[in-house]
């Protein structure tokens, strides 16, 4: 057997499951950082194994240490009855249940949409209503946790800022032009007292839809390696990766029918405008790390730059 096939199978003795019923191994696509399989045991069960790179494989500072962040978001986000993997086995890689369904695509129809947005927007309320024991990435890659969301959250930008000078990435403007820009936005980080779970990365890809009772329902929200405890309004970025979450009316509806605050006044308006940076800048600067070929970094650069450039204008306008 391949060393993959042994790895597997210690994690499965790890967590209490017999390693000699591993039948299939194969491996998940879609990732970027860590090496993600789907585990097939021979009574049907499938698991869902991550191991993180290599320790001298370049990465942004934040990566460090991803999978506990993925396993505290899982183990709390059970705690809000969200439907997410489950925990298993958590040492030097992450065995965790998994989620049925696909990742959402563009075979839904209008009023699948509708339906499965209201109830995303149910369900992120319900991992916002979660706290932590403080403000920042679980992990410490960034050092410990912080008392106040300013410190954490500009924390993270300066990380990624000395990232994108490191590797020298490609930015529509200097990396200290940027920082000067989102300092005058930095005391809006004043208003979130609480440190809340946040995903960070809920695009539609880590959205899974399950069709297996005839009905498009979530079969799960995966992919929680890049949670820290801070704002919730945070999430609002890649819910509505590249566009404005003020116009997906559904999710809004049920986010604040399940108790979610979505109020978009100027300090939310700013917050956002952070968050949109933040997110960006990480898109733009791992490109380097990542090795992306020609047509990747084109691709990127052609629709993340120019959104970096609108939210700085924005925080720009809002502070003038």
């Amino acid at each position: 057997m391949t060393d993959s096939w042994g790895r597997a199978r210690r994690a499965l003795e790890a967590a209490g499951l017999p390693p000699g019923d591993l039948a299939h191994l194969r491996p998940l696509s879609g990732g970027t950082y860590n090496t993600v399989e789907e585990l097939l045991l021979t009574d049907g069960r499938r698991y869902v194994l991550k191991v993180p790179p290599a320790a001298n494989v370049p990465g942004l500072t934040h990566e460090s240490g991803l999978l506990l962040s993925e396993a505290e978001f899982y183990r709390a986000a059970a705690k809000a009855d969200v439907i997410a993997p489950r925990v298993l086995a958590m040492g030097g890689s992450l065995l965790m249940t998994a989620c049925p369904g696909d990742p959402w695509n563009g075979s839904l129809t209008d009023t699948e949409r509708t339906s499965l947005r209201t109830e995303l927007g149910r369900q992120v309320a319900r991992l916002h209503a979660i706290t932590g024991p403080g403000f920042g990435y679980p992990s410490g890659a960034l050092g410990p946790l912080a008392p106040d969301w300013r410190t954490a959250f500009t924390g993270m930008l300066d990380a990624v800022l000395d990232d994108a000078r490191r590797y020298r990435a490609r930015l529509p403007l200097p990396a200290d032009t940027v920082a000067h820009t989102l300092r005058a936005a930095h005391h809006a980080l004043d208003e979130v007292t609480v440190p809340c779970l946040v995903h960070f990365d809920l695009w539609e890809g880590n959205i899974l839809v399950d069709r297996a009772s005839g009905q498009a329902r979530i079969g799960g929200l995966i992919d929680g390696e890049r949670m820290f405890w801070g704002d919730p309004l945070a999430d609002f970025v890649s819910l509505a990766l590249l566009g404005d979450i003020k116009r997906d009316e559904a999710f809004l509806a049920g986010y604040r029918e399940a108790g979610g605050r979505a109020d978009f006044d100027v300090p939310a308006r700013l917050r956002l405008a952070l968050y949109r940076c933040y997110l960006y800048l990480i898109m733009l600067t791992e490109t380097v790390p990542r090795a992306a070929d020609a047509d990747q970094v084109r691709r990127v650069q052609d629709r993340v730059a120019p959104e970096l450039l609108a939210a700085l204008a924005e925080v720009e306008g809002l502070t003038s």
